[in-house]
């Protein structure tokens, strides 16, 4: 597990404290919203604000600073269910499997340099410890009720590689990418959780908090779901498939460069995109290579052609369990939104 994950724990999870109850005189106009009876507090509401738009050359203000909050409380309630299914299961993480984490995420580092690390996310050590519980509760619950349940036969690989033959026909290395892209202009096409950027400074401050949450650990793919406005990937996480390495040199030098340096799992820097004719910036994008494969017909016969096809269908299939999953316990769940209902309050939409 890359060490920038670790990370991002801290960005993954709500206040453990707010399942545990707190003292009264927090209730009330303190909490963002409610889960089930257990608070979500505007302080941590705040605090993980901070975190995300962290290294930022401008943090967002007005209507954008709010819709960040929204979507960042939006994820804190989702986990706040999911602790309360793990307490259902009995599969809230144990002490030891907390303190196994920590000093797995601190071996590589002196104190110094861990502490040094901790003061630039703004955590204490107990806020780091609380959100390793959760994270390592939420990926237990997962794994229990949707990971575990995943099967793909030997007869989907080989129906999938029947259908799909072509691509497994290399006349020249391939590399396999996937993008984070998000624009400057409006699109009605674009549907994702983190709204839609209206202009440059918009776009600019929307991919650095993707690249805060990609450094801290967060999931390529499903960052791409939510942020990417690419209508023709970002339902699928991003995936563009394999690029053949004549394509890839032609295209901007820019991302040929970036990507000819990636190793697979690796992704870019944030990659400004330009138009050629008018030099304008039409873009921004990361870029990861999840894959470079040589020339040559790949038979099914082939451990990585079966391997490629059971990841890609596998994490299809997780992907889309994950989030009916999340719909089903959203369904079930007692959800009080506060802030949204601020908001809407605040705008006088509400009366």
């Amino acid at each position: 597990m890359k060490l920038k994950f670790q990370f991002a724990l801290i960005l993954l999870c709500a206040t453990l404290a707010a399942s545990l109850g707190c003292n009264s005189h927090q209730a009330g106009g303190d909490a963002a919203a409610v889960v089930d009876g257990r608070k979500i507090y505007n302080a941590d509401l705040d605090k993980y604000y901070e975190n995300q738009t962290t290294g930022s050359d401008q943090h967002p203000t007005g209507e954008q600073a709010q819709a960040l909050r929204l979507n960042i409380l939006h994820e804190m309630i989702d986990n706040e269910i999911v602790m309360g299914r793990a307490e259902k299961l009995g599969l809230l993480a144990t002490n030891d499997e907390v303190e196994s984490k920590l000093n797995e995420i601190k071996a590589p580092f002196t104190q110094e340099q861990f502490n040094q690390r901790m003061a630039e996310k703004k955590i204490t050590l107990d806020d780091f410890k609380r959100d390793i519980r959760r994270s390592l509760t939420v990926e237990k619950v997962l794994n229990k009720e949707v990971t575990s349940k995943i099967t793909v036969s030997d007869q989907d690989i080989s129906g999938y590689y029947n259908d799909h033959k072509a691509e497994f026909n290399l006349v020249e290395p391939q590399y396999h990418l996937a993008q984070i892209f998000v624009t400057p202009a409006p699109n009605p096409q674009v549907r994702n959780q983190s709204g839609k950027a209206q202009n440059e400074a918009d776009a600019r401050k929307k991919i650095q908090t993707v690249m805060n949450r990609l450094d801290s650990g967060d999931d390529f793919a499903t960052l791409a779901m939510n942020y990417s406005e690419d209508p023709e990937t970002s339902g699928n996480g991003g995936d563009l498939g394999f690029t053949p390495e004549s394509a890839l040199q032609r295209t901007d030098p820019t991302t040929r460069d970036a990507v000819s340096k990636l190793k697979p799992g690796q992704y870019t820097q944030v990659i400004t995109v330009i138009n050629p004719l008018n030099k304008q910036v039409v873009g921004f994008r990361i870029v990861k290579l999840i894959a470079k494969e040589p020339a040559g017909q790949r038979d099914l016969s082939d451990p990585r052609v079966q391997e490629a096809i059971r990841s890609q269908l596998r994490d299809r299939r997780e992907q889309l369990l994950k989030n009916a999953y999340y719909e089903v316990l959203r369904d079930k769940a007692k959800v009080e939104n506060y802030f949204a209902e601020k908001i809407l309050a605040d705008s006088g939409t509400m009366k």
